[in-house]
């Protein structure tokens, strides 16, 4: 019981040193809030930059995604045939073409960016229906609820190309590379994205499956290679850069956390310079004083971090719909102990200070 009671009574005199000097500490405290709120939002635009880029794909649950061994593990260079199915075993297998391109509404002149997923109406990887039904010939195509945003409505016409389809259904939200989504027929997106074709001629850009699943790699054939969900959304074009980039910010702004802290900390270490000396010279031993300065630097960080939390899911309200933002709160967690972790560390560049302070020197004498 001896242990709690000393670090209650460490808090409750760092709690009271922050109250007395509310200028001082408020500063600490207010640059926390900032660099804190800055880690959070950099986390829910990185995360909301990868949840659009992958959303889709995570909504299939797929066991693998089957591409060209040439493609580079890139949907968009693997060119496959709807026939090179019958080479792979799976539980449940499903053809994909996958294309980028715009879509308008049909007399409109205003485009929207969509990603176009062409595979048969009852593969497994088809989102459910919310509203309507789902495609029955090559004039029909589903779309994801967030391009109704766009002003998109179901049982409307809308021109791809020169090509004029009919949303007859709507799927729950989810994003492609950063576009709604957009399912339809398999010679439909042939025509779309390649035009006139041989009637015999149905080309794709992956195989995803579900179950264990084996490819029969045939002589002369297109070469096969099978990689999981989570390596394939690696690959796709910007999304690992991004990320990179946008955590690296992260990772800098805590060591940013921790200079900033530290040097606070120091100065107003030094100001105390001759209480500590009074303090040491009646007998309060060092480590307790040490104890109620990484006390200090904890309580400042739990403060900055909870105000930050705060404040970036209010800010994450108001963010328009274009600018892709997601809270994982475990992420969030995991940041939050890191920040309070590194603002003590930071309260650690003072303990040198403290205890190389001389009790008779401190207070003047000689």
């Amino acid at each position: 019981m001896i242990v709690p009671l000393e670090g209650m009574r460490e808090m409750f005199l760092a709690w009271k040193e922050i109250r007395y000097a509310k200028l001082r500490y408020g500063l600490v405290v207010g640059i926390m809030i900032l660099v804190a709120y800055v880690v959070f939002m950099l986390s829910g635009l990185a995360n909301g930059l990868a949840d659009g880029n992958r959303k889709a794909v995570d909504d299939w649950q797929a066991t693998k995604i089957i591409l060209s061994e040439d493609s580079n593990k890139i949907a968009n260079a693997s060119q496959l045939q709807m026939q090179d199915l019958d080479r792979v075993t799976a539980k449940e297998k499903a053809g994909i073409g996958v294309y980028a391109t715009a879509v308008e509404k049909k007399g409109g002149t205003e485009k929207t960016n969509v990603s176009i997923f062409g595979t048969a109406k009852d593969a497994f990887v088809v989102p459910k229906i919310i509203k309507g039904r789902l495609y029955q010939n090559d004039k029909e195509a589903i779309v994801s609820e967030n391009l109704l945003a766009e002003g998109y409505k179901l049982n409307q016409e809308i021109r791809i190309s020169d090509q004029t389809l009919k949303i007859v259904g709507v799927t729950k939200a989810t994003t492609y590379t950063i576009a709604p989504v957009l399912y339809l027929t398999p010679t439909a997106f042939k025509t779309l994205k390649y035009g006139a074709q041989p009637s015999g001629n149905q080309p794709i850009n992956l195989i995803a499956t579900k179950g264990k699943t084996t490819i029969d790699q045939k002589k002369n054939q297109t070469k096969l290679t099978s990689m999981t969900p989570e390596t394939f959304i690696e690959n796709i074009p910007g999304y690992s850069p991004e990320k990179l980039t946008l955590n690296t910010m992260i990772y800098f702004l805590f060591v940013v956390v921790a200079a900033i802290i530290g040097i606070f900390m120091y100065v107003i270490t030094l100001q105390k310079t001759s209480i500590f000396g009074v303090m040491k010279a009646q007998g309060v031993a060092t480590s307790y004083l040490v104890r109620s300065i990484l006390a200090q630097a904890f309580l400042v960080g739990i403060i900055g971090v909870a105000v930050a939390v705060g404040l970036s899911v209010l800010t994450s309200s108001v963010l328009p719909s274009a600018m892709p933002f997601a809270v994982h709160w475990e992420e969030w967690a995991l940041y939050s102990v890191i920040l309070v972790f590194v603002a003590m560390i930071g309260g650690l560049f003072s303990i040198r200070t403290v205890t190389k302070v001389d009790p008779v020197t401190a207070i003047g004498g000689e």
